[in-house]
């Protein structure tokens, strides 16, 4: 499985996760089979609300998955038009989602906890799931 996880730098499995999809400076990839890591910057990163696209950005790199802290709806229905799963997990970096995720212990994002616009993109969210995967 290849899964993307929105980071604050890039350091590949010791990258931070990142608070929010779209305001993430990268995103890094990581192949659960091969333990391939490839790390793309987010052009869009420092966006205005509602003009963040970093899954137009995205669409060359293949992944089945993506692992977040916090996402906007949008993005979210998108990504659930594209049967891309998108799971909720608060860890310290990269290599703790790699392994929540082998673990199981990571949920599906549903739309009640998706943001619904309104909040600044400046820093990390403050998002608490149901989980207690943080």
């Amino acid at each position: 499985m290849r899964i993307l996880i929105p980071t604050e730098d890039e350091h590949g499995l010791e990258a931070r996760p990142h608070g929010h999809f779209g305001s993430a400076p990268y995103f890094t990839l990581v192949d659960t089979t091969t333990e391939t890591v490839e790390v793309v910057e987010n052009p869009s990163a420092g966006h205005e609300h509602g003009q963040c696209r970093p899954l137009q950005m995205l669409r060359p790199h293949r992944f089945d998955a993506i692992v977040c802290r916090g996402m906007g709806r949008r993005a979210l229905a998108a990504l659930q038009q594209q049967n891309i799963d998108v799971y909720v997990c608060e860890r310290a970096s990269v290599a703790d989602v790699v392994h929540a995720v082998r673990s199981r212990e990571v949920d599906r994002l549903t739309e009640l906890e998706a943001c619904s616009g309104g909040h600044g993109h400046g820093g990390p969210h403050e998002h608490r799931h149901r989980h207690g995967c943080g």
